[in-house]
């Protein structure tokens, strides 16, 4: 009986590999501004992002516009709403839901890590030039689309 051939493959080499890597050590060095500084985890900065940036959502929402899936929004709510950093009210349009807010403490501590993340991500972009940001800006673009296109196909 003959041996399997043997596909080769490199890990290291494989674009969505390459890719989570990236993103991982990108997150990591932007977490450890508000880590070390404010006490708080990624998936609680991520739930205060998403706060800050649409002035409240539905927890349920939380999940896909985070990356965060249902069990990280729900304990990263807990934490903040424990903290005094958010708060959950009724929504009007449907009296299920519930909405979730950042209360004056919650938008100071976004107030102060925003420009923090924003200067460590010019840090990290710093060695690219106007051009190269513009042609990563694209390619993660047509990417995700792509990406985007095939889980909607199923």
């Amino acid at each position: 009986m003959a041996k399997p051939e043997v596909v080769p493959f490199a890990l290291a080499d494989f674009f969505p590999y390459r890719l989570a890597v990236l993103a991982e050590n990108v997150s990591q060095a932007v977490a450890q501004l508000y880590g070390d500084r404010f006490q708080i985890t990624r998936a609680e900065w991520r739930v205060l992002a998403a706060l800050g940036a649409n002035n409240g959502m539905a927890a349920k929402d939380i999940s896909a516009y985070s990356t965060l899936d249902k069990m990280q929004v729900s304990r990263a709510v807990a934490r903040l709403e424990e903290a005094g950093l958010i708060t959950r009210a009724t929504d009007d349009a449907d009296r299920r839901a519930k909405i979730l807010t950042l209360t004056a403490s919650g938008r100071a501590l976004f107030q102060k890590i925003v420009p923090l993340a924003q200067a460590r991500e010019d840090y990290l972009l710093e060695d690219l030039d106007p051009q190269e940001r513009a042609v990563l800006d694209k390619a993660m673009a047509k990417v995700l689309a792509r990406a985007q296109g095939l889980i909607e196909r199923g």
